[in-house]
Order: C-alpha cells, then structure tokens, then sequence
C-alpha cells in the first residue's frame, strides 16, 4: 500500500509545486505571471489536484509523479474562476475574501493570465514523469473536460439560463458540465497516473459524478445561508442574476437530503478500493457539510 497522506499534506505538496511552475522573468510580461500566481495563490480548498493524487495513490501509483497533472487541472481550475468574475460573466469583484484578478490587475491582464494559465496547464502536464502513452491520453482528458463540451460548454449554457425558468434536468445537464467535468477528469487523471484499471476508472467516474453534483448544490446552498466574510464573495448572486438553482427548483429540505443521497452513492462506489479508499470516503463526506 502506497504511502496516505493527510490533506494537510496535500496541500503543502500541491502549491510547492503549483507556484514553482509560473516563471518570472524579470521582464515586462511578469505583468502577467504575477496575476496569475496572485490568483493561484488566493486560497482555494485543493479538491481538483487533491482528487488527482489521491485516486493515483489508491489505484497503485507514484504521488510524485502524478503531481503535474495535479497541476495542471488547478490551473485550469483557476483560468475558468478569473474568467468567470470578469465583467462579461458573472461580474464579482471578490474572491474568497480578496479582490477578484480583474480588479487587482485590471480586465485585459486578468483575461490574459487566464489564457496563460490554460495554456501552461497542458506544458506542466506534459512534464509528468510517466509513459508517452500516459501523458498522451491525459492531455485528451482535460482538454475534452476543459472545452466547449465539456466546462465551457456548461459555462456556456450556464449563462444562457439568466433570467429563464428551466427544469431540473437541465440544471443537472448544465452543472455536470460546468462544475462536474473537471471533478470527473481530476479523478481519471489520477487513474491514468496510476494505469489503473477499467474497474477503477468506473468507480472513479461515479465517485466524481457524485460529488460533482453534491459540490454545486451546497454551493447554491451557500449563496442562500452564508455570509459574504464566511463566503469570501457576495451571497445571493444567484437570486439577483435570476439563475436557476437547486434550492429554487426542489426546496432547501429536498436539496440538503440530495447531498446526502449522492454523497453516499460516492461512498459506495469506492467500495473496490477497501480499506484503502478511507481519505476519499471522509473527503466525500467533508465536502458535503462544508460551509465555505
């Protein structure tokens, strides 16, 4: 059994290596750079990179190894949060508790450290001190979860939906795409680190489906029950951009009971890893009752 780790240690391993692969060159486009490592270094809870290392170690795979593609997904992880506060989407001039990158750095810089660290992200996994084969095949990964039909595609849809009435499939379809994908592919990158199985990668994807689903109803949970300090951004941003939400369309009860129905279905679909799979089991269950 590979070495556990404790998401402490995560985290610590994550950004040591995240911040050391945005290059500062001492020139006139560290403009740039210095944006996106303020926004990569703006807190943030891990779960993408955090998913990627645990699903490598407990399908038999080298932590250290796997860390690049960690990267890589938190990077685009951030570009998707720059873009998504910028005046064209969702218009928010914080993020947890700092200014958004637009508004420290102005629009034109925020959307181009966006665009860098897109395309860093797909240079760092390239890095990744495994197979051609390996590699290969993550970069098909998060480039189909990352594009139109997969995040942007939800992103898209997402937007579209302002002001309208829709139904809860639809809400389903445009969440798994937005915020689902990328949890999906942050758990198949760690399963690709590790060669893991076809068993594995299908436990994998109904863990990330899951969770995917659950993360984004306590998000609109949140937007309804918390505070902007607790938050670290504006609350009822979803009531005021007249958006769809889970609250609105199935009550705050049915909603809270949903999260706890699709975090045990994550539970179970680990059952195949044993023992083994404890950390990703307790993360399932953490990320449902988290109030930030």
């Amino acid at each position: 059994m590979n070495k556990a780790y404790s998401e402490k240690e995560y985290v610590e391993l994550i950004n040591s290596a995240l911040y050391g692969f945005v290059e500062l060159t001492g020139g006139e486009e560290d403009e740039v750079s210095e944006a996106m490592l303020y926004s990569l270094k703006n807190g943030g809870k891990r779960v993408r990179p955090m998913l990627v290392l645990e699903f490598c170690r407990v399908c038999g795979g080298d932590v250290q190894a796997a860390l690049p593609f960690a990267c890589a997904v938190e990077m685009i992880h951030t570009y998707s949060l720059i873009h998504d506060d910028l005046p064209c989407m969702d218009d928010d001039d914080f993020r947890r508790g700092m200014p958004s990158c637009h508004k420290q750095y102005g629009e034109a810089t925020a959307l181009l450290a966006g665009d860098g660290l897109l395309t860093l992200a797909f240079s760092v996994l390239s890095k990744a001190a495994l197979s051609a084969e390996r590699k290969i095949e993550a970069v098909k990964v998060l480039a189909d979860c990352a594009g139109h039909l997969g995040m942007i595609g939800g992103q898209t849809m997402d937007l579209a939906h302002e002001g309208q009435k829709i139904t809860l499939d639809q809400l389903r379809k445009t969440d798994a795409l937005k915020t689902g994908r990328l949890i999906r592919c942050a758990c198949a990158l760690g399963c690709i680190a590790a060669g893991a199985d076809e068993e594995m990668h299908k436990a994998a994807e109904k863990y990330a489906d899951s969770i995917g689903l659950a993360f984004q109803i306590v998000d609109d949970l949140l937007d309804i029950t918390s505070t902007a300090e607790e938050l670290g951004k504006p609350v009822g941003s979803d009531e005021e951009n007249e958006k769809s939400t889970y609250p609105a369309l199935l009550g705050m009860e049915k909603s809270v009971q949903l999260v706890d129905e699709l975090t045990a279905e994550a539970v179970n679909a680990l059952k195949i890893f044993g023992d083994n799979s404890r950390f990703l089991a307790d993360y399932a269950v953490r990320l449902s009752k988290r109030n930030k």
